[in-house]
C-alpha cells in the first residue's frame, strides 16, 4: 500500500511539472521580447566595436591581439602597422571620452562606464610606460601627428581621464604628444591638428604654441569655400573631410581658443554659423534606409561620416530645424545600416570596408586602427538619457519625410564668408 501510493506520487509529480513546464514554454512564447532603446542599441554597438581595444589594453595585450591589416595598396606596410596603435587609441578614446565624462543613467550603464573607466586608466598608464608591452612611441612617422591629435582630442572631451592620472601620467602624455611638434603637416586640414595639439597643452595649463593654432585657424578662413564647406587643401574635394575633421575640430578651437582670446571672435561667430549650416546638409544625406553617398576617400570610416552631425548634437548645437529626436534617428539608422553586415567584424576587430569587409574601398594610407574613426557617431553618448536627443519620440529625418512624399521645406545655400 505505502509502495503504491508512493508510486502515484512520483507520477503525480511527473505530470504535474510537465503541465506546468508546457504551460511556461507557452507563456514564454506570448510574451514579445521588449525592443531595445536607440540608447540601449547605441551602448551596444559602442561595447561590441571598442571592448577588444580597451580591454586589450588594460591588459597590456594589445600589440599582441591587435591584427596586423593594412590597405591593400598601402604605401608603406612596416610603417602603418607601428603607428596604428596611438591611431586606434587616438580615435576610440575621442570616440568614447563624452560616456566616459557622463554620471548617472541606468545602473546596468553605470556599471558598464564604471568597468570602463577602469581600463581605459589602465590602458592609457600602459601606452605611457615604457617597460610595458602596449608603450606607444609618438615619434614613430608623421602620421602620429594625426593621431596624438585624437588622443588629445579625447582629454579636451573628457577632463575626468586627465584628473585621473597622475602628474606622472599627465606629464608622459604631454611630452607624448608635444613630440609631434617635430612633424611637418600637411597643407591641408593637417593644419588643424596640429592646432588641436595645442589647444590641448592651452587647456591644461601647458606652455602652447600660438603661431600653429594662428596659422591653422587663418589658412582653413581662406579655404573657406560657402554653404558652410571648406576646401581640404589648395582644391575642393567632395569627401567626408569636412565632418571627419575640419567642423569638429574648428568647434573645439572655438571651445577653447575662445576662451584664452578675443583676438578670433568675428572669426569664431562666423564658425559657428557654417557649423550649423554644414549639420543640415549632413543631415540631408542621411538616406531614408541609413545609407548616404560613399563618395571620396576614407570612406571605410563608416559612421565617422557624420562625425560633425553627432559633436552638434552632444554640444546642443543643432539649428532650430533640426530637431534632437530627428538627428537621433537618422543616426541610429546609420549606426545600425554601416554595422549590419555579417562582414563587418573579423575575430571582434572591424574589417576595413564601408559595409563589411571591402578590401578595394580601402586608401593606401588606412590600417586596422583606421575604421574606428566610426566610433566618432557615438559622441551623444555623452548626454543624459533624459535629454531631448533621447528622451522624445521618434521623429521622421529630412529623407524620411521627403520620400514618403511628405511636404517639406525647401532648401537654399548660403554664403557666411
Amino acid at each position: 500500500m505505502e509502495s503504491s501510493l508512493k508510486n502515484i506520487v512520483i507520477v503525480f509529480l511527473i505530470l504535474f511539472l510537465g503541465v506546468g513546464k508546457v504551460a511556461a514554454q507557452k507563456k514564454s512564447k506570448n510574451v514579445k521580447a521588449v525592443p531595445l532603446t536607440d540608447r540601449q542599441v547605441w551602448l551596444q554597438e559602442m561595447d561590441k566595436m571598442v571592448r577588444p581595444v580597451i580591454y586589450s589594453l588594460a591588459k597590456d595585450s594589445l600589440r599582441i591581439v591587435m591584427p596586423k591589416e593594412v590597405s591593400i595598396r598601402s604605401d608603406n606596410k612596416e610603417s602603418r602597422i607601428k603607428v596604428q596603435y596611438v591611431e586606434i587609441l587616438g580615435r576610440v578614446l575621442s570616440g568614447i571620452a563624452p560616456w566616459l565624462q557622463l554620471e548617472g543613467g541606468s545602473e546596468a550603464e553605470i556599471a558598464l562606464r564604471k568597468q570602463y573607466r577602469e581600463w581605459v586608466i589602465k590602458g592609457i598608464k600602459n601606452s605611457l610606460d615604457s617597460n610595458a608591452k602596449d608603450f606607444m612611441n609618438y615619434d614613430i612617422a608623421g602620421q602620429q601627428l594625426v593621431d596624438a591629435s585624437f588622443v588629445a582630442l579625447a582629454f579636451i572631451r573628457a577632463p575626468w581621464l586627465w584628473e585621473n592620472l597622475d602628474k606622472k601620467n599627465q606629464n608622459l602624455m604631454m611630452k607624448s604628444i608635444a613630440t609631434t611638434r617635430k612633424f611637418k603637416p600637411g597643407f591641408s586640414n593637417w593644419l588643424l591638428f596640429s592646432a588641436v595639439n595645442e589647444a590641448f597643452m592651452a587647456k591644461f595649463g601647458y606652455e602652447w604654441d600660438v603661431m600653429r593654432v594662428d596659422y591653422a585657424l587663418q589658412q582653413m578662413e581662406q579655404w573657406y569655400v560657402g554653404d558652410g564647406m571648406y576646401k581640404d587643401g589648395s582644391t575642393y574635394a567632395f569627401d567626408y573631410y569636412n565632418s571627419f575633421v575640419i567642423h569638429p575640430y574648428l568647434g573645439t578651437l572655438v571651445d577653447i581658443i575662445g576662451k584664452k582670446t578675443n583676438a578670433y571672435n568675428a572669426m569664431f561667430e562666423k564658425v559657428k554659423k557654417r557649423n550649423e549650416r554644414y549639420a543640415v546638409i549632413q543631415e540631408r544625406l542621411i538616406n531614408s534606409d541609413g545609407t548616404y553617398p560613399a563618395t571620396g576617400r576614407s570612406i571605410i570610416y563608416k559612421g565617422g561620416a557624420f562625425h560633425h552631425l553627432a559633436d552638434m548634437a552632444f554640444k546642443k548645437l543643432l539649428p532650430k530645424q533640426l530637431a534632437p529626436a530627428q538627428v537621433r534617428c537618422a543616426l541610429t539608422a546609420v549606426i545600425k545600416k554601416t554595422l549590419e553586415s555579417p562582414t563587418t567584424y573579423k575575430n571582434g576587430w572591424l574589417s576595413i570596408g564601408l559595409y563589411g569587409d571591402q578590401p578595394n574601398i580601402a586608401d593606401s594610407y588606412n590600417n586596422q586602427g583606421s575604421p574606428y574613426l566610426c566610433t566618432s557617431i557615438f559622441l551623444p553618448l555623452g548626454l543624459p538619457e533624459t535629454d531631448a536627443f533621447w528622451a522624445n519620440p521618434p521623429v521622421k529625418w529630412s529623407a524620411q519625410k521627403i520620400w514618403s512624399g511628405e511636404d517639406f521645406p525647401n532648401d537654399h545655400s548660403v554664403d557666411l564668408r
